[in-house]
């Protein structure tokens, strides 16, 4: 086996598509027996919702977010307690998220900003929950013969420095690369001795969809008080709280059983029940659990390195943060999709030097960001006067159309980016909405991987000159306009773009080339034909 994935979740499902994308063999392993019910992130952010539609997975996500808003849309239509102004999105209203519980105003965000205007194609594919992205991906995964061997977990692992050995409770296995996607308390990262520092726990959430006996009795939206915060809604039955009187108390013993491979106890309905009556001040009840609830806390931690010899890891593995501002699944998912294609170059024999290296270097900013994030929220959040007074001040910056444009940019990802050579505006960015003469987008000829090359030149200066490297790179031709030409990565990042067709601009193309594609396929420049778009 090339390559062998532990964990099953969506880091761990898209990484090895990615990877069977790129000719790998691969294989997933997963301790639990069956998927998880437990309730988790509700939405995707826009790189993600673009990854998927890179795959041709668009269609199937707009489905989810169709059954998704009818779902929140009678939850509007049948609550009786909705407060005065409301404070429930309508259906179909734009997704903006929130910080730090304060839901961000649609009406107030300026969605003429460019980096907005430039990624609207997925706006009906993100209100995607975790549980529906894994079943997505399980079907992804099963389309491309990948098996997902369950109820196996990883006990041990030796780097033999020509591939790793792992002892499974399954029996022994040999592969090439083991990558660690097994979440927080990831065995794959403590058996590689990899350290995970960072900032330790000082919250109890819970996170659960039950059945209300006397919801009248929760306020909608988020709500503090000096014993922490909850909300309700915004689907039926669904309830977070939060309680800032440190972590679970079983929290240093939970861990130590944790190594052993022993879940963690499972959160009760009494669980959920008393954290709510808590921290709502009533003594609302709850009947009945809708699938597992879930319990978490602000643990804020980035792996001391993403990979050590033949042992790599992507998702909560890598880094653990609270779930505030939902970055958690999406950061996880952009690790797939940079790590997937670098790693298939390795095992495939074309990776240019230090191609591999080049995965640290570039999500390891993002995952720094993305802790401070929450950290942040966590800071304007507390029951104490202190923190109330500064969310009284963050909540006044939110409310003008400035800080809510940067605060939605921000939290959809439209502003993420590699540093990458170049000084185009477009590289090192996720790649806009590119729409063709034809009609099609760019994203649509990159379903099967690889990299696309976007040529708007009369005569295919740019293909032509790139042809040498056609077994890794498909080239679309288009009318003439700028951009003149984008080169774009598989995960979707923007490797090289230009606006003229001169010299410079074909010196940059194939500079680009071979930094991330190797040496060419071919000798000659033009040995493959280009046909145009259109």
């Amino acid at each position: 086996m090339d390559v062998t994935v532990v964990g099953a979740g969506p880091v761990g499902l898209v990484l090895a598509a990615e990877l069977a994308l790129s000719g790998a063999r691969v294989q997933i392993l997963e301790r639990l027996a069956e998927p998880s019910e437990a309730m988790k992130a509700g939405a995707i952010n826009v790189p993600t919702a673009e990854a998927l539609d890179r795959r041709g997975l668009l269609p199937a996500a707009e489905q989810v977010q169709r059954e998704m808003l009818e779902r929140v849309g009678s939850f509007v239509r049948t609550a009786d307690d909705q407060p005065p102004g409301g404070g429930r999105p309508a259906p179909g209203s734009r997704f903006t998220g929130h910080f730090a519980g304060m839901v961000l105003d649609a009406d107030l965000v300026d969605w003429s900003d460019p980096d907005l205007a430039a990624h609207t194609a997925v706006d009906g594919g993100r209100l995607v929950p975790q549980r529906e992205l894994e079943e997505l991906l399980a079907r992804h995964v099963t389309r491309l013969g990948i098996p997902v061997c369950r109820g196996v977990e990883v006990t041990a692992l030796e780097d033999t420095g020509d591939g790793v050995l792992v002892g499974t409770t399954a029996g022994p296995v040999r592969t090439g690369w083991l990558v660690g996607c097994d979440g927080g308390r990831s065995a794959v990262r403590r058996l590689a001795g990899i350290d995970f520092p960072g900032t330790g726990p000082e919250l109890t959430g819970h996170l659960a969809v039950a059945d209300i006996a006397d919801a009248s009795m929760l306020a909608d939206g988020w709500v503090w008080s000096t014993r922490g915060a909850y909300r309700y809604g915004p689907q039926p039955g669904r309830v977070v709280t939060v309680e800032f009187d440190g972590p679970p108390a079983d929290l240093p013993h939970a861990r130590l059983r944790s190594r052993g491979g022993t879940p963690l106890a499972p959160v009760t309905l009494e669980d959920v029940q008393t954290s709510l009556r808590r921290v709502s001040g009533t003594d609302v009840t709850l009947t009945a659990l809708r699938g597992a609830a879930t319990r978490w806390t602000d643990n804020a931690r980035q792996a001391a390195t993403y990979g050590a010899g033949r042992v790599l890891l992507a998702g909560d593995a890598a880094h653990v943060h609270s779930p505030f501002g939902g970055q958690g699944l999406n950061l996880g998912v952009g690790d797939a999709m940079n790590l997937g294609w670098k790693l298939g170059a390795v095992v495939a024999g074309w990776a240019p030097e230090g191609l591999l290296d080049t995965y640290d270097a570039e999500r390891r900013p993002l995952g720094a960001w993305v802790l401070d994030w929450t950290r942040a929220q966590i800071g304007v959040m507390r029951g104490d006067a202190k923190s109330a007074a500064l969310r009284e001040v963050v909540a006044d910056l939110l409310s003008t159309r400035e800080g809510a444009t940067y605060a939605v940019k921000k939290i959809s990802g439209v502003t993420q980016r590699v540093d990458l050579p170049g000084d185009h505006p477009l590289i090192g960015r996720y790649v806009p909405d590119l729409r063709l003469r034809d009609g099609s987008r760019l994203v649509d000829h990159g379903h099967g991987g690889g990299f696309l090359l976007l040529d708007r030149t009369p005569d295919g200066t740019f293909a032509r000159h790139a042809s040498a490297w056609a077994g890794r790179v498909s080239f679309v031709r288009d009318g003439h306009a700028t951009p003149t030409g984008v080169l774009v990565r598989p995960d979707g990042v923007v490797a090289w773009a230009s606006d003229t067709t001169d010299l410079a601009a074909i010196t940059g193309l194939e500079a680009a080339l071979h930094r991330w594609t190797g040496a060419p396929t071919t000798s000659a420049p033009e040995r493959e034909a280009v046909e145009p778009v259109g």
